[in-house]
């Protein structure tokens, strides 16, 4: 494990390159003894640094819950992050290139607490419960850690590679549909790019969530009410660059846009 003096270190570097958009070198390079554990306290601090320029939380994504997701990373264990309320993008926006490293984008979920969910016990139906909506959600990633030959533990560090997040399309209660079989159509520039069904994060969307409860439980915090919580994606990152419409229909749940410039 890492001593604080470089977790501190490391996450000040990943602060300065966020504000002047040139990754890190791989962590794991750099750190080969450094562990999980020391990846979220990075995360922790980058999270402390941000709030004391005054961010504000707005919820959390959870990260490579799908095999789609998991084959496209090489990392097999899902991951989380946290999301700043100045990130979460309306429907139709537009969003320059220039402000990330990596972008890409991927089809997600997102649930809205109207209650606390809390580990280690939690469950699919205690998230469902305590969820006011579901809402259809774009997750354009970003990176500030070098991409090629990245582990969960650069990832982790890199606050889950979340970008910014764009809401959209219909929201509905948890029990008006069966969000398993929620599907969604990723075209970019009026071309099909990829498709999918919200099971295959974990089997159904809401197991994301429930997992997340549990795994911050050991950290010592929940996911509060008011919170807007990715479930993580279910197709695979499609990458993007200036110019690119990006546009996934949802079906019943209505369609979201953005334009990359």
């Amino acid at each position: 494990m890492l001593d604080d003096e470089t977790i501190a270190r490391i996450a000040d570097e990943l602060v300065a390159a966020a504000r002047i958009r040139v990754p890190v070198p791989l962590l794991t390079k750099r750190y080969p003894e450094m562990t999980v554990e020391d990846s979220y306290k990075v995360q922790k601090l980058w999270r402390e640094r941000g709030e004391a320029a005054g961010r504000v939380l707005g919820g959390h994504k959870i990260g490579l819950t799908s095999k789609a997701m998991q084959q496209a990373t090489g990392i097999t264990e899902p991951d989380y992050g946290i999301i700043f309320k100045d990130v979460i993008l309306e429907n139709g926006a537009t969003v320059e290139c220039k402000q990330y490293s990596h972008p890409r984008v991927e089809v997600e979920l997102a649930f809205l607490l109207k209650e606390d969910v809390s580990g280690p016990d939690a469950t699919l139906i205690d998230v469902l419960r305590a969820t006011e909506y579901v809402t259809p959600a774009l997750e354009i990633l970003d990176s500030r850690i070098e991409m090629e030959g990245r582990t969960i533990v650069d990832t982790i560090s890199d606050n889950a590679a979340l970008g910014a997040m764009v809401v959209g399309g219909t929201p509905v209660k948890p029990d008006a549909v069966d969000l398993r079989w929620v599907a969604a159509i990723l075209y970019r520039n009026q071309t099909v790019e990829e498709t999918g069904v919200a099971a295959g994060v974990l089997n159904h969307p809401a197991s994301g969530v429930a997992w997340l409860a549990n795994k911050i439980a050991a950290h010592g915090d929940v996911l509060k009410a008011g919170e807007l919580i990715l479930a993580g994606s279910f197709t695979r990152p499609l990458w993007v660059s200036a110019g690119d419409t990006i546009f996934a229909d949802y079906g019943k749940l209505g369609t979201i846009t953005c334009q990359f410039k």
